[in-house]
């Protein structure tokens, strides 16, 4: 060891093992130096560490293994090329170089170290000590603040009686102010009233009702019943005056108008005259139009019983109620009491009555009162407001006649039928919009709503009963007319739709969702209950599954369904399916998986119906199909015996012609077809068809081409057979036939195909299934594959090629 003593000796030796160990020492000193750089400070600068770290190869002297890496440094450095040697002296010069520039560091770390403690507590003491004068000053502080509390305490108390004297006196001030505000306004409106000036009277009095609207909440009861009792003094003053004065001017022009056709002209003789009432008119419904916050405010509305839940609206306004007198008491006295026109049996009378006072008076509402209200800027509908008033005496008579006539379902049914008429011809012909009180709100009352449900479910059972049981109920109504009878529906099934029709017109105006849910579970009652009743007359048919009455009450499955189908898309069954949603999301008495696909709309309020009528229905095609394959079937018992191996070849007949023996198939098919295509309409027909061709394909090429033997005159025969005349059957309802007998046409061409191409494609075939047996299975199957498609062999696979092939028997003798 020459040159531990002076690394930089080294460069001078020539000793490996020595060299070796001089940077070992050296580095683990170098590391020492590292880690005492960083316990003292983290804050070395970068250019630094990279230099470090560079040398170094980002040594962690915790985890690393000193002398392994140093001979692992060595041995990059030099490795066992003793020229490398040279290298040596320059690299322990850079190492020395990084040795000094680290203990710098760490000296300069330790000299700057002690210096920033020592200030810190400097500044840490001159805190404390800062801090233990402000909390002197603060209890002396302290000190003053309690004295002078004490001192005070007595003047406080002078001081909080005085206050509150002065806040009693200010209360007395503003009660008095108060009333004589009140007496300011009540002497204003007595002022106007000796001068004749009604118009600044009733503004007075609007002040003053707006004054006890703003202090209907104060607790000074005295004073609310002091002002209420002044406006309510004043408004039965105006009120009466402006009464008086304006049922003189409805005299005037005739008010009401109870003619149908009265002209609503005055019988003034001067035209002036005429202007002059008009103008009287505008002046005092403008007039008692303002009297209308004084009259809510003293005056409490006439309101319905609560279980009605009416839609809240505001009162009816002053001038209007005075229009509508006359004809409440009209009303009130024709159809109350014990007047013969006040007949159970008959609410006809009354509705037709009001329906007739609305369309009178609609003209003058809209061209004189309507104007008056909008120069007063009032958002009040003239018509709508008269047509409320009258719908409110409706109302009243219907809470009073349904109770009478909850047990009678004929004159309960008969009122209903009349209300529904009175409330499309409110909401057509008038405008008379849901969110306003209506006859519905009646009807939807629990007691009158659940026996409304109940005779509606009773009389849709009567007129099944009856459309069931018709003459005319499995026939078509337009079985003349070919455009209109393209579903070929039977009259019970569209009756039965119609009712359902109705039945959804009656309730669609019904306020609330829940009612309108009732009456949809009623429909899929009906429905349900239908479709069984359909179901027992067709097993009653199912053993003549192609007679006219089966085939109409599939034509009925089928159009029941597919109107339902339509229904779902409805507006207004997309609306109850949402309101389904938030109830079932309520009860919990739904799948989450049901909730979900209504919810996205994947399944509608009709779907288990349809889904019901649909099953139905694919069972009644399916007894179809399967009744006329058995014909068929039984048909062609003579045609699967068919000597296919002695057959004449083509090139030995003149013409080709059809098998004697596939007629009697042919023929079944035929009549059975032509039959249905009459019978079915077009979508169930259809479907009857194709489902047909594809048991008879599977048929004949199982029961007729697996089950014989072909020479080149029986191949030839069966593919003119197929293509000539049975093919040509379906043509009539598809551009290619063909298409629906995809085994029979394929094994006809296996059959027919000439010897040479039939010798090539067995080739393939067999090479294929030998590549498959040695398990290269991808590389020669595609090809067999395509050899076939490019015949036109799509359906069948290889192996049953093969077996057609061991069919025929037209092969040339190889001499094997």
């Amino acid at each position: 060891m020459c040159c531990v003593g002076d690394p930089v000796q080294c460069a001078g030796c020539q000793s490996p093992a020595g060299t070796i160990q001089a940077i070992s020492t050296w580095c683990s000193s170098v590391t020492g130096s590292e880690n005492m750089a960083s316990d003292v400070s983290g804050n070395s600068s970068n250019s630094d560490q990279e230099k470090i770290s560079g040398t170094i190869d980002h040594l962690d002297p915790d985890t690393c293994d000193i002398p392994s890496y140093v001979c692992e440094f060595v041995e990059k450095e030099i490795g066992n090329d003793f020229k490398s040697l040279k290298k040596v002296a320059s690299l322990i010069e850079t190492i020395a170089q990084e040795k000094k520039q680290l203990e710098e560091q760490v000296l300069t770390v330790s000299s700057e170290a002690p210096k920033r403690i020592q200030a810190a507590l400097k500044n840490a003491e001159d805190t404390k000590e800062v801090l233990g004068h402000l909390l002197e000053k603060e209890a002396i502080v302290k000190d003053l603040i309690d004295k002078h509390l004490v001192q005070s305490a007595p003047w406080m108390e002078d001081l909080g009686l005085l206050i509150d004297q002065m806040e009693e006196v200010e209360r007395h001030l503003s009660y008095l102010k108060w009333i004589s505000q009140i007496e300011e306004l009540s002497d204003n409106i007595q002022q106007h009233l000796m001068t004749n000036d009604v118009a600044e009277a009733a503004n007075t009095l609007v002040s003053m009702a707006e004054l006890a609207i703003k202090l209907q909440d104060s607790s000074c009861t005295h004073l609310l019943n002091f002002l209420r009792s002044t406006v309510q003094f004043w408004h039965k003053i105006l009120k009466d005056k402006l009464t008086s004065d304006f049922e003189e001017v409805l005299n005037l022009i005739q008010w009401p108008f109870i003619g149908p056709l009265q002209s609503q002209s005055s019988p003034l003789s001067s035209s002036t005259s005429i202007t002059d009432v008009y103008a009287n008119l505008e002046t005092l419904f403008s007039q008692l139009l303002k009297l209308q916050t004084s009259d809510e405010l003293i005056t409490k509305p006439k309101q319905m019983p609560e279980k009605y839940s009416l839609p809240v609206s505001p009162p009816i306004t002053l001038p209007m109620q005075i229009m509508l007198s006359p004809l409440q008491k009209r009303f009130r006295y024709h159809f109350t009491g014990n007047r013969q026109t006040n007949a159970l049996s008959k609410p006809e009378w009354y509705l037709t009555q009001v329906l007739m006072w609305i369309g009178n008076h609609s003209k003058f509402l809209q061209e004189r009162i309507q104007p008056i209200l909008n120069k007063a800027s009032s958002s009040i509908n003239a018509k709508l407001e008269f047509t409320k008033g009258l719908v409110m005496l409706v109302l009243e008579k219907l809470s009073v006649d349904i109770p009478c006539l909850l047990y009678d379902d004929i004159l309960f049914c008969h009122l209903v039928d009349e209300v529904l008429l009175f409330q499309r011809e409110l909401t057509s012909a008038h405008s008379y919009t849901g969110n306003l009180p209506n006859c519905m709100h009646i009807l939807s009352e629990e007691v009158a709503f659940q026996r409304w449900l109940t005779v509606e479910r009773k009389l849709a059972l009567e007129k099944m009963d009856s459309m069931l049981s018709s003459e005319s109920a499995w026939t078509s109504q337009y079985k003349d007319i070919s455009d209109v009878d393209e579903m070929k529906v039977p009259d019970c099934a569209e009756t039965f739709m119609t009712l359902l029709l109705v039945i959804t017109d009656r309730y669609k105006n019904v306020p609330t969702a829940s009612r309108k849910l009732k009456f949809l579970e009623l429909q899929k009652d009906l429905v349900d209950d239908f479709r069984i009743r359909l179901t027992q007359v067709m097993k009653e048919e199912s053993r003549s599954p192609l007679a006219f009455k089966y085939c109409a009450i599939l034509n009925a499955v089928n159009y029941i369904g597919t109107v339902l189908g339509d229904w779902a898309d409805n507006v207004f069954f997309l609306q109850l399916q949402q309101a389904a949603l938030e109830v079932c999301t309520d009860t919990a008495s739904s799948s989450k998986l049901q909730l979900g696909q209504l919810a996205s709309m994947e399944i509608s309020v009709f779907d288990d119906m349809i889904n019901l009528l649909e099953r139905l229905k694919s069972d009644m095609l399916s007894r179809q199909v399967e009744h006329v394959f058995r014909e068929v079937k039984e048909a062609a018992r003579i045609y699967k015996k068919e000597r296919w191996l002695s057959l004449p070849s083509q090139s030995e007949q003149a013409m080709m012609s059809l098998s004697s023996t596939a007629c009697p198939m042919l023929l079944t098919l035929r009549d059975r077809l032509l039959q249905m295509e009459q019978q079915l309409c077009h979508t169930l027909f259809k479907t009857v068809w194709q489902m047909l061709a594809e048991k008879l394909d599977m048929f004949i090429y199982q029961d007729v081409i697996l089950a014989n033997h072909f020479n080149e005159g029986g191949a030839a025969q069966l593919q003119f057979d197929m293509s000539r005349n049975l093919f040509p059957l379906f043509s009539h309802y598809c551009k290619k036939p063909e298409n629906y007998f995809k085994h029979v046409k394929e094994a006809c061409i296996i059959l027919n195909l000439n010897v040479g191409p039939a010798l090539l494609l067995k080739d393939v075939l067999q090479s294929a299934t030998q590549s498959v047996e040695k398990s290269s299975l991808h590389s020669k199957l595609p090809t067999a594959t395509a050899a076939l498609n490019e015949l036109g062999i799509y359906k069948l696979a290889p192996q049953d090629v093969e077996i057609l092939f061991n069919l025929r028997t037209n092969w040339p003798n190889t001499g094997k």
